[in-house]
């Protein structure tokens, strides 16, 4: 999968004009909606599925600025890619239609969010660690990325993590970049900042000579950046949850069946070619096994 989306990188950045090779925009939604199961079993007064059906809509933590992923389309008002559609096919399947709130979130905000119940859910490639798994529920893997490097265009000597060793290395705060690169390259500094586009602010101004991050939202940025060049392969395997209120086992097995029906059915596979699929050539892969 790395290898792919690598390879895939040059023919987004030439499609990003338009055409069949740009972001999808919100009429794309409407065939996965034809094709998605609403629930019809029965709701426990008072859990968070029926307060979510009795709300109308999903409240969702996540962003609005990654292509691919989940971005805010200027013309449509629509929000595309992977976590934005499977997004709105989670509330589609509780209230049946596509009906979401987005609250923007970063990796410092994403668990208090949970915890006081301002969101239902935080899908915005969230990796599961055994660390946040004390804090948060999650529900899945729904999708399987890894940690990657990326520099400014030109840069020389960093071609794989231990090339790290005694630079200083950006990352997102909060993030599995911080233990990937401490891992690596223990002599490295790291220097952490709250969300993605002020780490590539500050790899832009020189203030880290590589940045780490999840590989998936690497080239979603080098693709609209020509600044931004990847190195290597993905060197950490990190499985995106759902986020889930921590205790909530009822929802969180909630989410886990119906990412299992959505799997089995194909829709997944589907969402995956709309999304992530118009840049990356090759089979479409299998989703993960849930709670594996």
């Amino acid at each position: 999968m790395g290898k792919l989306l690598v390879a895939a990188l040059l023919l987004f950045v030439a499609g990003c004009s338009g055409g069949e090779n740009a972001v999808p925009g919100g009429s794309k939604i409407d065939a996965l909606l034809a094709k998605a199961p609403v629930y019809s079993g029965q709701v426990t007064p008072g859990s968070a599925v029926d307060r979510i059906k009795k709300r109308g809509k999903l409240l969702i933590g996540g962003s609005q600025d990654a292509p691919l992923l989940s971005q805010l389309d200027p013309i449509s008002g629509e929000l595309t890619g992977f976590d934005a559609y499977l997004g709105k096919l989670l509330a589609h399947y509780i209230v049946g239609g596509p009906r979401t709130e987005l609250l923007s979130a970063t990796s410092e905000t994403r668990e208090p969010l949970l915890a006081n119940g301002t969101v239902d859910v935080i899908i915005q490639t969230y990796t599961i660690t055994p660390q946040r798994a004390e804090r948060v529920a999650f529900a899945g893997p729904y999708y399987q990325s890894g940690q990657s490097i990326a520099v400014r265009k030109g840069t020389s000597g960093i071609t794989r993590p231990a090339d790290l060793a005694g630079k200083t290395v950006i990352v997102g705060a909060n993030t599995p970049g911080v233990k990937a690169v401490r891992d690596a390259a223990p002599t490295a500094q790291i220097v952490e900042f709250g969300s993605d586009p002020e780490c590539l602010t500050a790899l832009k101004q020189g203030r880290g000579e590589a940045y780490v991050q999840d590989q998936a939202i690497l080239v979603a940025d080098a693709a609209k950046d020509g600044e931004l060049q990847l190195v290597g392969e993905p060197f950490t395997e990190d499985p995106y949850g759902i986020g889930i209120k921590h205790g909530d086992a009822e929802f969180t097995k909630f989410v886990d069946d119906w990412l299992r029906e959505i799997g089995k059915s194909g829709l997944w596979q589907e969402v995956w070619k709309q999304t992530i699929g118009t840049v990356v050539t090759g089979d479409v892969p299998s989703p993960p096994a849930i709670a594996s």
